[in-house]
């Protein structure tokens, strides 16, 4: 109920029906004055969006503490006492997703190590000049080369035999047109659009390895929630194959109990950027074993879920665990390769 003041007049404002109590019989508005503050516009926002009468923190207690009360509570109708799993599902995404862009966000500076065995990428270039400058020596017989002069001696050695180099010697997209017209590229359409785009990242970001892969990995970050959202029905068409039999649940019971499921790992998540912020800053490594247990505990729970919701046996039970763990764990595999190809394309 809001802490508004009650409208004197009893006639509804939404839809004009004669009142006989603080709400409206034909609409179900609550009979206020219209005019609120800043604060009672936030808390009735909030309020809307998470029922925030009890039903939150409820259904978030039966959900860390209970794995597959609430899968099997929507089941059989009791719904009204909890938090609508869709609606849960969004504002727990919602909340980790926020603090895991920001602590992102707030370590955007994102560099490669700058060290390789003990020494500094600049030295093992020098390094690397001086053997470069070595061997070009011996097979040639000529003075030192450059980088691209010797590129290009490689793939003329190539093109009789030996092996087949990158295409990036080519600086410009109408320098590798010229020679695919001229058949001396024989790439295919995959190779040639991969040519292209990395011509296009190589002008974008002029060559700086570091800028690339810094807006690779955001790129990939961000595709985070889409991954984790698409493998949801894939995941719950996985349990509809694994329970097939069991006529009771449709494919919607699946994605109910995926859902809850979704919505612990969220929270376990959540904890995870917490303990992993805390450790930091201690300078502590103990956040990896503690990351460890929780991923762990993210499975366990899956087994407890499925053991409640399915109601079967210890051992087939572990069996489809099982089953059901390695397919998510495909799914995710897929999707994340699927996503880094598009995350390139981005780019």
């Amino acid at each position: 109920m809001s802490h508004l003041k009650e409208r004197s007049e009893k006639k509804c404002l939404n839809c004009g029906a004669s009142l006989y109590d603080r709400y409206c019989h034909a609409c179900g508005q609550e009979n206020l004055e219209p005019q609120e503050s800043v604060w009672h516009l936030l808390v009735h926002v909030f309020n809307d969006f998470t029922h925030f009468d009890g039903k939150f923190f409820s259904t978030l207690k039966y959900i860390i503490r209970r794995p597959g009360f609430l899968s099997t509570e929507y089941m059989l109708g009791r719904r009204n006492s909890y938090l609508n799993p869709v609606r849960m599902y969004l504002f727990t995404s919602a909340i980790f997703f926020l603090l895991f862009f920001t602590v992102k966000e707030a370590g955007s500076d994102f560099k490669p190590k700058r060290q390789y065995n003990g020494k500094t990428i600049e030295q093992v270039e020098k390094m690397n000049a001086a053997a470069l400058d070595s061997f070009t020596r011996r097979i040639t017989g000529e003075g030192p080369l450059t980088l691209e002069q010797f590129k290009r001696y490689a793939d003329s050695i190539s093109r009789n035999g030996g092996i087949h180099f990158a295409s990036g010697k080519f600086n410009t997209r109408e320098e590798y047109d010229s020679l695919v017209k001229a058949g001396k590229e024989e790439d295919g359409w995959f190779l040639r659009k991969l040519a292209y785009k990395e011509i296009e990242m190589k002008e974008k970001y002029n060559g700086d390895q570091d800028k690339l892969l810094a807006a690779f990995v955001s790129n990939l970050i961000h595709s985070f929630p889409k991954i984790l959202f698409l493998s949801l029905p894939l995941f719950a068409f996985v349990l509809w194959m694994l329970y097939r039999r069991q006529k009771e649940f449709y494919y919607v019971s699946h994605a109910i109990f995926t859902i809850h499921f979704y919505i612990f790992d969220f929270i376990i998540m959540f904890a995870m950027l917490v303990v992993s912020k805390i450790m930091d800053w201690f300078n502590s490594n103990a956040s990896v074993w503690i990351n460890i247990i929780l991923i762990l505990l993210c499975f366990f729970y899956l087994y407890k879920a499925m053991r409640k919701f399915y109601r079967q046996g210890r051992g087939k039970t572990i069996l489809k665990f099982l089953l059901a763990t390695f397919s998510w764990l495909f799914i995710i595999a897929i999707l994340f390769v699927i996503f880094i190809f598009f995350s390139i394309l981005k780019m």
